[in-house]
């Protein structure tokens, strides 16, 4: 058990015309175990809904700000993965708006935090099915139980993830004020992308806690993540994907040629070999697949690969991202050199 209070968890947390939601989520900080804490909320709404669940809490500990000139999602929930640290805190998460946590958030990742010596933490969540609705209910297991197992990952392990899943959820991250992981992406692009993007800035060892404490909701239809972009739906899909395929292309170049070997049945993985060799060839890396998938679903599969390849675009904000994220890789002992090239692969 971690001593009580001994360190201060600062949480941000965005919000956006939900303020029943913004109540519910501030409600599971105020009923955690580890009671030191303060609370950031950052309203983008102009007509500042969220004041109303920050005022009726009347919890000292939570701070409320208004985003004067407005942010849009995805500035307003990068912000909250900043390195600045005005209240000196020692650790730190994300709770968006229609997110919580459960008792024993902070108290179970501060104690992995310091029983594995690590300063990044990526936990589990429940998913809220139908959330916002009637008919809300929890499903049985979490997020990442189709990704990882429970452990401690080495930088290059996790990042693999990637050739897989999203990897990263923000409502799972947990982190130290020595972390030397640059979260915050700082680069115009989605909410969506924004984790994907994440998981790629991981450069550190992170251990991975595989019980839910915390609940993600799915709400796809209520979300205002894009209300910014002015691109259709099928654009935005096409440009996320070649994007997400950039950076899996990367991941695949930078690992020796018997990892690559053993990454169908890597135990570091929950995903079945099939679901692996299906990302593989959307992703265009790894020949020899048939074997892995029935019929002529690899040939499917590497079509709309090639699809994704011509036709989706990359900004030159991603360009630089990336670029940023291979300089810090190959600044970290033994990280590969960056390859500007492959960003354009």
């Amino acid at each position: 058990m971690v001593e009580r209070n001994a360190g201060l968890v600062h949480v941000r947390t965005p919000t956006y015309k939900r303020p029943e939601a913004l109540q519910r989520a501030l409600s599971s900080l105020i009923a955690q175990s580890w009671e030191n804490w303060v609370c950031d909320v950052y309203d983008d709404d102009p007509g500042q809904s969220g004041r109303i669940a920050v005022d009726a809490l009347a919890d000292p500990r939570i701070r409320y700000t208004h985003n004067v000139p407005q942010r849009f999602a995805s500035k307003n929930i990068d912000q909250c993965f900043t390195a600045d640290n005005p209240h000196d805190a020692d650790y730190f998460c994300v709770v968006e708006d229609d997110n919580l946590v459960l008792p024993t958030f902070f108290e179970e990742n501060i104690a992995l935090c310091r029983d594995n010596d690590v300063e990044i933490v990526l936990r589990n969540q429940f998913i809220e099915h139908a959330s916002g609705t009637d008919r809300a209910h929890l499903s049985e297991g979490g997020v990442l139980d189709h990704l990882f197992v429970e452990g401690l990952y080495s930088p290059e392990d996790f990042r693999q993830s990637l050739l897989i899943g999203i990897g990263v959820s923000n409502g799972g991250l947990f982190w130290s004020r020595d972390t030397s992981c640059r979260l915050e992406i700082r680069f115009a692009c989605t909410a969506t992308l924004q984790e994907y993007m994440r998981t790629f800035s991981v450069c550190e060892p992170i251990y991975v806690a595989m019980e839910p404490l915390a609940v993600w909701a799915e709400n796809a239809e209520q979300t205002t993540r894009n209300a910014e972009l002015k691109s259709s739906y099928v654009r935005r899909e096409l440009d996320l994907k070649r994007s997400v395929q950039v950076l899996q292309r990367i991941v695949w170049s930078q690992l020796p040629r018997e990892r690559r070997r053993a990454f169908l049945t890597n135990p570091l993985f929950a995903a079945p070999p099939a679901e692996r060799a299906r990302t593989l060839a959307k992703a265009l890396v790894m020949p020899g697949l048939d074997g892995q998938l029935a019929g002529g679903e690899a040939l499917r599969l590497r079509a709309r690969g090639l699809a994704i390849l011509t036709l989706g675009r990359l900004t030159p904000d991603f360009e630089r991202f990336v670029q940023s994220r291979l300089e810090q890789i190959s600044d970290t002992p033994g990280g590969p050199a960056p390859t500007r090239e492959v960003v354009r692969a």
